[in-house]
C-alpha cells in the first residue's frame, strides 16, 4: 500500500531524544548568555561602586587638605596673637619715665657735646671774646633778651611771616603738582622747570624781587612762595606717580572724577610724599625768610632776621649767637611737629615700628 509523502512521519525515540537534548542545550546557551550579560552589569555596578569609594577618597582627602590649612592659619593666627600681645606688652612695660628718658637724653648729650666743644674752641684763642663769644656769655645775652617784649615781638613778627608765605608756598604747590601730574604736555613743558626752580638759590631771587616790590614784606613773601613751592610741587607729583593703579580704578568705578577723584584717592595715597615734601619745603622756606630779613629791613617792624643785620653791625657777638640759637630752636621745633605728623600717618597705615 503506497504511503502520502506529505504526511508527517514519526522519527525514532533516538532522533526525538537528541532532537530535545538539543532544545535543552540552545536553552542552557541562552540561560548562560543571560548569566553573563547579568555577570557583566554586575561588574560594571562594582566598577562604578569603585569610582564612587574612589571619589570618597579624593573628597576625604580634600577635607583633610583643609584641616591642615584651618589648622595652618589657627597657628598663625595664634602666632600672630602673641606677636601683638608682646608688643602690646612693650608698650605697657615702658612708662612715662622711661619714654620720656628716652627722648631727652640723646638730645642732652648732643646739646653737652656742643657746648663742649664751643668751649673749647673759645680756650683755644684763635678769636677774641668780642668776634666769638663763649657759650656762657651767649646764654646770658640769651636769657637776658628773653626778658625784654621786642624778643617776643622780633619772634612773632618772623614767625607770621613764614607762616602767611608758607601757607601761600603750599596753595601755589598744590595747584601747580595737580596740573603738573595730570597732564602730561603741561609736565614735558614745565616738569624740569619746577626742578631748576627748586635748586636755585633763594638768595638769587632777591634782586628781582626788590625791583618788582621795593624793600616791603611782599618782596620776602615772594621769595618764601619762590623757595617752598617747589619742593612741595615735587613732594605731589612724586606721590601722584607712585598711587597704585587699583586705587585710581577703583575711584572710577565709583563714580570720582577730577576733584572728588584727588580728594578722596589720590591725596590721601600720595599722603607720604607730599608730607615730605612739605617739610622739605618748610626748610626753605625757612632760610628764604631769613636771607630776606637780612636784606630787605623794614622800620619799625623788628624780627630775628634785622637783630641779625644790627648784631653784625655792632660787632655784637654774643647777641648775634643769641639770635642764631633762637633761629635754630625754632626750626628743630617745627621739624618735631613734621615728625609727630609723619609717625601719625605711619602708625595709621600700619608702618610704625614699635622699639623695645
Amino acid at each position: 500500500m503506497a504511503v502520502d509523502a506529505r504526511t508527517p512521519q514519526a522519527g525514532t525515540p533516538g532522533e526525538e531524544t537528541g532532537i530535545r537534548d538539543g532544545q535543552d542545550d540552545v536553552r542552557g546557551e541562552g540561560t548562560g548568555a543571560r548569566d553573563g550579560q547579568a555577570g557583566i552589569r554586575d561588574g560594571q555596578g562594582d566598577a562604578r561602586d569603585g569610582q564612587g569609594d574612589a571619589r570618597d577618597g579624593q573628597g576625604d582627602a580634600r577635607d583633610g587638605q583643609s584641616d591642615v590649612r584651618d589648622g595652618q592659619s589657627d597657628v598663625h593666627a595664634r602666632q600672630l596673637a602673641g606677636l601683638d600681645a608682646l608688643e602690646l606688652s612693650v608698650r605697657q612695660r615702658r612708662g612715662l619715665a622711661s619714654r620720656l628718658w628716652s627722648g631727652i637724653w640723646p638730645v642732652a648729650s648732643a646739646i653737652a657735646i656742643v657746648l663742649a666743644i664751643w668751649q673749647g674752641v673759645v680756650l683755644a684763642g684763635w678769636w677774641p671774646e668780642y668776634v666769638f663769644a663763649g657759650p656762657v656769655t651767649t646764654l646770658t645775652e640769651l636769657a637776658g633778651r628773653m626778658g625784654e617784649a621786642e624778643f617776643y615781638g622780633a619772634v612773632a613778627v618772623t614767625m607770621r611771616r613764614a607762616v602767611v608765605g608758607f601757607a601761600l608756598a603750599i596753595a601755589v604747590g598744590l595747584v601747580v603738582g595737580a596740573l603738573v601730574s595730570r597732564i602730561r604736555p603741561l609736565r614735558r613743558a614745565v616738569g624740569s622747570l619746577i626742578t631748576g626752580l627748586q635748586t636755585m638759590p633763594s638768595i638769587a631771587w632777591f634782586p628781582l624781587a626788590i625791583l618788582l616790590f621795593g624793600l616791603t614784606e611782599s618782596a620776602i613773601t615772594f621769595v618764601v612762595i619762590l623757595g617752598a613751592a617747589p619742593s612741595i610741587a615735587n613732594g605731589l607729583i612724586a606721590g601722584v606717580d607712585y598711587t597704585p593703579p587699583i586705587l585710581l580704578r577703583a575711584g572710577h568705578m565709583l563714580g570720582l572724577r577730577r576733584l572728588s577723584l584727588y580728594r578722596h584717592v589720590i591725596l590721601p595715597a600720595s599722603l607720604p610724599s607730599f608730607l615730605a615734601g612739605l617739610k622739605q619745603g618748610w626748610a626753605f622756606a625757612w632760610r628764604s625768610l631769613m636771607a630776606g630779613e637780612l636784606l630787605v629791613i623794614i622800620a619799625n617792624q623788628a624780627s630775628l632776621g634785622e637783630q641779625l643785620h644790627f648784631a653784625r653791625e655792632l660787632a655784637d657777638s654774643a647777641g648775634l649767637l643769641a639770635t642764631m640759637i633762637v633761629i635754630l630752636v625754632i626750626g628743630i621745633a617745627v621739624d618735631l611737629l613734621f615728625g609727630a605728623a609723619d609717625t601719625a600717618l605711619r602708625r595709621r597705615w600700619g608702618l610704625h615700628q614699635v622699639t623695645a
